[in-house]
Parts: C-alpha cells; structure tokens; sequence
C-alpha cells in the first residue's frame, strides 16, 4: 500500500511538472513559430504550415525539456513544503532520508517512462512528418551538404543520389560497382527510384547501364532495373532527423549500415547512448532537488530556489550538447562523452545532499 505521503507528495509534483512544462512548450512554440516567419511567403509557404509545423515538433520539446521540467517542478513542490513546514514535520515523524529518496524515484520512475516514450515512439515520427510536411509546403527536396548530391557505400558499391524527396523517393540515381579487385565494371544512371519493400528492394525507372567487358564496353537502356540494398528509407530518414531525434532502432540500424561500410559512426553512437541515458536524467533532477527542499527558508525564497533550479536545468542542457559535440570532435569513448553530464549532475546531487545532512 503506497504511504499517504507518498501520495500526497506524488501528487503535487505530478502537478508541478505538468505547469512547468506546458509553461516552457507555450514558449518554444512561440519562439519556433517566430523562427519560421523568415519562410512565410516563400514558396507557397503559409502561416497555417508554420503552426502545423510548429505542433508537429511538440513532442520532440517534450522530450528534451523534461527533465528541465521535472527538476524545476519537483523542486517548486519540495520547496512549498519545507516553507510550510511539512517537509520539517515528515522527518520529526521517522522519515530518513534515505525513504524520502526513494519515494522521490519512485514518483520519478513515471517521468523515465515518459521520457522514453515521448523519445522512442512519439517524438521520431513526429519529427519525419514535420520535416516532410515542411518540405512539401516549401516544395523543396532533402538538402545535401554535397553539391554533387547524397553519397553511400552499400557493399562493392559507391551510389551518388542527386536529391531525396519527402517521400524518401529518389532523383538521379547514379551506381557504381566495383568487384572484389576495386576493378569498376558498371555504372547505372537512373532517373527515378522508388523502394517497393524489404524484400523487393529499390525499383529504379528509366535506366542507362554501362558495363565494362574486359576490352569493351555495353550500354543499354532498360525501362526499370531492381536495385536490392540494405539502404532502406528508414537509413535515408536520418537525412531529415538530427541523430539525437532518431529512435534507438534507427540510430543501431544506421550504425550497423556505417560499420559495415567502413564508415564513421561515433556521432550516432553518441546519439544511442544519450537515447538510453537521457529518460533516466529526470532521477537525477529529481535528486538534485531534494537537497534544496532540506534547506530552511531562509536560506531562500521559493523563487530565488526556482531561479536556482532553472539554472541548474540549464546547465544540464548545455552541458549535454557541449559533451556530445567535443565526443564527436576528439573521438572519445561514445558511453563517456553520452554519460559523464548525468554523472556530474548525480555526483553535484550526493555532494549537496551530504553537505544538508552534516548541517
């Protein structure tokens, strides 16, 4: 039976986290939708697709700003009490700090849940249709970084695509093929590609093919040409979805496509490991809260422990994209350069607790 404090408590910062959140979403969709005003008027482009737009990315905020949003809430709530004096009165009737803890992570465990559902399931669509449905608005195809288009090794094949539409259907398809001597003896130019299916593979419209015949060369045309690949939409989707949007199957999927081309994969395992971390950053919001609820009033206001919490979260933020990008710059250990902000933020949280408990 969950203790009527428990409850009590469960409640309030259930409360708490819900208004701060909705909070800091009303305030990123403002500033996302005055961030596509520049575009309005541009290439058909409405106000009405902004604002589709705009919603569609929501769950994609909702993951990052949780754990914001649960230390600030947990720490608004905790901080109401000890003003009221109930924290003070729970700890003269037997609670330790050790049960007030793990209640603490047990109202935590529904914001984990959360975070990865919100992280794995919702956000990642979310974010594809938002970037389709912008793209087709603004009638515009997948930018490359490239001007001379997408580049991907598949096996002994090098494929340049010249654009990627929306619909992660394909616009000058060029394939080179190479045998086991790195001896080029094809190359298929085509003009359309559609991928009918995992076990159909891409279905390529109006192909020139070019074959190297020792001494000779033979080109023919064909009207269509099956192309089987493990290059699948879903590994294409990673051009319309920064790898710390993707979902966890996407990101392993992406990563086994790179290494077995050889290829450098260090962003996206960063991105994998902060993916598996980053639900159970809200445990540690939630320790980092505690400490302050301890704190007499005067020691601070709720507002200057709010302030504090803000920063804080902030902090958290800033701390976690600085880490991402220096791991992918300098090459560290994905797990370390994913990891080592949580693990601050729980080291900053024991220190604080230790340091209200010697008081």
């Amino acid at each position: 039976m969950i203790p009527v404090y428990v409850r009590y408590l469960s409640r309030e910062i259930y409360a708490a986290v819900l208004l701060v959140l909705l909070a800091f979403l009303g305030l990123f969709a403002f500033f996302d939708l005055v961030n596509e005003l520049d575009e309005v008027g541009k290439n058909g482009y409405m106000l009405y697709h902004a604002a589709v737009y705009v919603a569609m990315i929501m769950p994609g905020r909702v993951y990052e700003l949780m754990p914001i949003a649960v230390l600030i809430g947990t720490l608004y709530a905790l901080t109401t009490f000890a003003r009221h004096s109930e924290i003070t009165v729970l700890r003269a009737s037997g609670l330790s700090t050790t049960r007030f803890l793990l209640a603490l992570l047990g109202i935590g465990s529904v914001f984990v849940a959360l975070t990865f559902i919100f992280g794995e399931y919702l956000a990642p669509p979310a974010e594809r249709a938002a970037q389709q449905w912008r793209l087709a608005a603004t009638r515009s195809m997948v930018s490359q970084e490239l001007r001379t288009g997408l580049w991907v090794r598949d096996g002994r094949r090098f494929v340049n695509v010249r654009s990627v539409l929306p619909d992660t259907s394909l616009e000058g398809v060029r394939i080179y093929e190479f045998d086991e001597r790195a001896a080029l003896v094809s190359i298929s130019e085509a003009k359309t590609g559609v991928h009918e299916g995992a076990s159909e593979g891409w279905r390529l419209r109006n192909v020139e093919q070019t074959r190297f015949l020792g001494d000779h060369t033979d080109t023919r045309v064909l009207p269509d040409l099956v192309w089987k690949s493990e290059l699948t939409p879903e590994v294409l989707s990673v051009l319309m979805v920064v790898p710390e949007r993707m979902s966890v199957s996407t990101l392993y999927s992406y990563i086994r496509h790179l290494e077995e081309n050889n290829q450098r994969t260090t962003r996206y395992e960063i991105a994998l490991w902060k993916k598996l971390a980053y639900p159970f950053a809200a445990l540690v919001m939630m320790g980092l809260a505690l400490p302050f609820g301890y704190m007499q009033t005067r020691m601070g206001g709720v507002s200057l422990k709010v302030f504090s919490g803000i920063m804080i979260g902030v902090g958290f933020h800033l701390l976690n994209g600085l880490f991402s990008n220096l791991g992918v710059i300098n090459g560290w250990v994905p797990a370390v350069a994913a990891l080592t902000p949580s693990i601050v933020f729980l080291i900053a949280a024991m220190t604080m607790m230790w340091w209200v408990e010697r008081r």
